[in-house]
């Protein structure tokens, strides 16, 4: 496990002893860090800066607004089994990124091994499809990429595949209405819960390095939240959801995603194809999908065994999409 710079070593000590949600006095926390009082108010103002909410109470001390639990890349790879345990290599664990793909594309380049996952506390450029920002508070939510390489095509339809082995992970959670939208967003209750973007990186000898990246919202403050401009929901707002340890999460997942891995050159999307279906709520619905200037409207049927979107028209035919912005029509 590896850490990169994103805020003091002072203030990350700071945050693990208010992880707990309980009030610690400025005596305590001074004692603690061995710094003055100053000193306590100079690191609660840089944990709020980066996001954080410290509650102060006079008599009482500092607390945070909710418990929050840290990354821990020793519990996650403790916590790997079968073909996981085998497969993943390094974890590594990032205070503050622009973002955990473009880290660990970087690492690509440099000759990261498949198997690398890197995550993040916070990302300060993180972002969805279609260039879309992604809120990121300070160890609020789930920053996952992993590296795989593949040749050419064996990577087709990879992330309705990638999807499953999510949903999935999150029911093993007790996340029970876990759900999917094509391409690639995580839903429940038809909110966004989180979101799958993969890219791609050619290499020698015709590989490619996949690197496929993971954004779950875990507690999102009202106040992040402005920013988004669709239904959205978090684990802490979804009943049972605030149980759900990240790092316990994070370890599930890479569990159902090593073996689905190990195995795609050779069997594709099909075997996950109509699991997808089953996760798919929107069979039937109107919408309309967007390609540039391009918009088209109709009733989705269903996906190709290609993982392609099929749309029946208003004009007429059934056209098949391989990328697009799907906007759902409301029931």
């Amino acid at each position: 496990m590896s850490a990169a710079s994103g805020f003091s070593a002072a203030a990350r000590r700071l945050l693990s002893l208010l992880a707990d949600g309980g009030f610690h006095s400025g005596e305590t926390i001074a004692a603690s860090a061995g710094c003055s009082r100053t000193g306590v108010w100079k690191r609660i103002e840089e944990l709020r800066a980066l996001g954080v909410e410290v509650h102060a109470v006079p008599g009482m001390g500092y607390r945070l607004a909710h418990p929050l639990e840290l990354l821990d890349g020793e519990v996650i790879a403790g916590a790997l089994t079968g073909t996981a345990a085998e497969a993943i290599g390094l974890i590594e664990v990032h205070e503050q990124l622009d973002s955990t793909n473009d880290q660990l594309m970087r690492r690509a380049a440099e000759g990261a091994p498949a198997g690398t996952v890197c995550l993040a506390e916070r990302q300060s450029a993180g972002r969805g499809r279609i260039g879309r920002t992604w809120v990121s508070p300070l160890s609020g939510n789930v920053y996952l990429s992993l590296l795989w390489r593949f040749g050419r095509a064996g990577f087709s339809g990879l992330s309705l595949a990638v999807g499953v082995a999510v949903v999935r992970a999150l029911r093993a959670q007790g996340i029970g209405d876990a759900a999917l939208k094509w391409p690639n967003d995580i839903l429940w209750s038809r909110r966004k819960l989180g979101g799958i973007l993969i890219e791609v990186r050619g290499e020698a000898n015709d590989q490619y390095a996949v690197v496929i990246g993971i954004g779950l919202n875990v507690n999102l403050p009202d106040s992040h939240a402005v920013a988004i401009d669709q239904d959205w929901i978090d684990l802490a707002r979804i009943p049972g959801g605030a149980a759900v340890s990240r790092n316990r999460l994070i370890a599930g997942m890479l569990n159902e995603l090593a073996p689905l891995l190990t195995d795609y050159e050779t069997t594709g999307l099909a075997p996950y194809l109509e699991e997808w279906r089953g996760y798919h709520g929107f069979e039937g619905a109107q919408a309309s999908v967007q390609q540039g200037d391009w918009v088209w409207t109709g009733r989705i049927v269903g996906v190709s065994a290609e993982g392609l979107l099929l749309l029946a028209c208003e004009d007429g035919p059934v056209r098949e999409f391989a990328s697009g912005d799907v906007r759902v029509r409301p029931l």
